[in-house]
């Protein structure tokens, strides 16, 4: 592997980043809860979040393509310094208008730092070396999980120790600090297609990564149907858990799954061969039994504390492995010359499925009466897009093996 200091400046970027983003979706979420507003209220302001992650992803990867890596990494580190700077100068006077904007800056931010981020690996590791793209991929994006969950522990901590303004204006100044090394540390250059890259790309045209794509929405659409706003608003109301509790379980949760995304290699075999779309549809399938087990659980009037404790672990760490497998799969598809704009399409249709999980999750929630059956509404609608992202797997299996079967007659 090539320039090890180029791959620890963008982790290093990366880890700084993921910290303030877990701190802030838990700063905004204590603080306007402080403030009276209700759990919807508040899960509605993350879907203007989620909506600028869907644009960034569709333009982001051309503009990496076309300006370099480094500029979409720098770009991504000085938007969210501006939605800290913003958030704690109008600490005082948060309206829903200021949190928004605030928000969509962040999602912006978000999405071109991991965008340019996970597409920069590709550049660092050897070309033909898949166990070590596997491993360097899993060990960002497990860390990074894990840092977002020691983010809602320091986004509480912060708000306790230094008020909402001079939280937001200490992640703000640590932010900085990591969009200067970025910025004089990495070369210019790096990811900037060879070839001029016209707007027409922006859609991807290679079947594989169309169907990683589709999968990947509703895989993720699986996991936020549940977990964004049913799951802690459950916790909170059906079982009377306070908001440190719920904030705790959840940023414990975030931490398991990133560490398991770190380790996945060790069972996802790519230089055996195994780390392919068949063993991405085994692992995607693999949540359903998991979900059905939650359900019936929950339904028995079992403890829902310790359903859900139980669940969660085994449906986090097949989740994990899944997230690990999808990482890795986009980064080996995509060629050097246009690694950007793919995984940027990938991203897109990533944070498509987080909106429409969210939405989903309010919504589901809220019309099936919320309490027991509100959260085993949400349970089943999960449960029907990991199938529909199971279903995926299979043109893309098909999908790899014609391009597998073309590069060989090529040779």
């Amino acid at each position: 592997m090539r320039g090890p200091r180029d791959y620890a400046v963008i982790t290093a970027s990366y880890w700084a980043f993921t910290l303030t983003d877990g701190a802030l979706r838990m700063l905004v979420l204590l603080y306007l809860h402080q403030l009276g507003r209700s759990p919807l209220e508040i899960a509605s302001l993350f879907l203007f979040y989620e909506f600028f992650g869907v644009v960034t992803n569709f333009v982001g990867g051309w503009i990496g393509a076309r300006f370099g890596l480094k500029s979409t990494l720098v770009v991504g580190l000085l938007l969210q310094v501006l939605a800290l700077a913003l958030l704690g100068w109008r600490a005082a006077a948060l309206t829903v208008p200021v949190v928004l904007i605030a928000q969509g800056m962040s999602g912006v931010a978000k999405d071109l730092t991991k965008m340019s981020s996970k597409s920069y690996v590709k550049l660092l590791v050897p070309g033909g070396d898949a166990h070590g793209l596997l491993h360097w991929v899993a060990v960002l994006t497990g860390s990074k999980n894990t840092l977002k969950g020691v983010g809602f522990f320091l986004g509480g901590l912060l708000l306790t120790q230094l008020g909402f303004r001079g939280a937001c204006l200490a992640m703000a100044i640590g932010i900085a600090v990591a969009l200067i090394a970025a910025g004089v540390m990495l070369p210019r250059a790096a990811g900037k297609s060879s070839v001029d890259v016209k707007l027409g790309q922006l859609v991807s045209h290679d079947a594989r990564v169309n169907w990683l794509s589709a999968a990947r929405l509703f895989l993720f659409g699986s996991r936020d149907i549940w977990f964004v706003l049913a799951l802690p608003v459950f916790l909170s109301q059906a079982l009377g858990w306070s908001h440190a509790e719920v904030g705790g379980a959840l940023a414990v949760w975030v931490i398991g799954y990133g560490l398991v995304q770190a380790v996945a290699p060790r069972w996802l075999g790519a230089r055996h061969g195994k780390a392919g779309a068949g063993a991405l549809g085994r692992w995607t399938l693999a949540l359903a039994p998991v979900l059905v087990a939650i359900y019936a659980g929950i339904s028995a009037e079992l403890s829902p504390a310790l359903v859900l404790a139980v669940g969660l672990s085994i449906f986090g760490a097949v989740f994990a492995t899944n997230s690990a497998l999808h990482s890795y799969l986009i980064v080996a598809y995509a060629e050097e010359d246009t690694v950007a704009l793919k995984v940027g399409f990938y991203y897109m249709a990533n944070a498509m499925g987080r909106f429409v999980g969210t939405l989903l999750s309010g919504a589901l929630y809220q019309l099936a009466g919320e309490g027991e059956r509100g959260m085993l509404v949400c349970i089943l609608g999960s449960t029907v897009f990991v199938l529909i992202s199971a279903v995926a797997c299979i043109p893309l299996r098909a999908a790899e093996r014609r391009h597998d079967a073309l590069l060989a007659a090529a040779e």
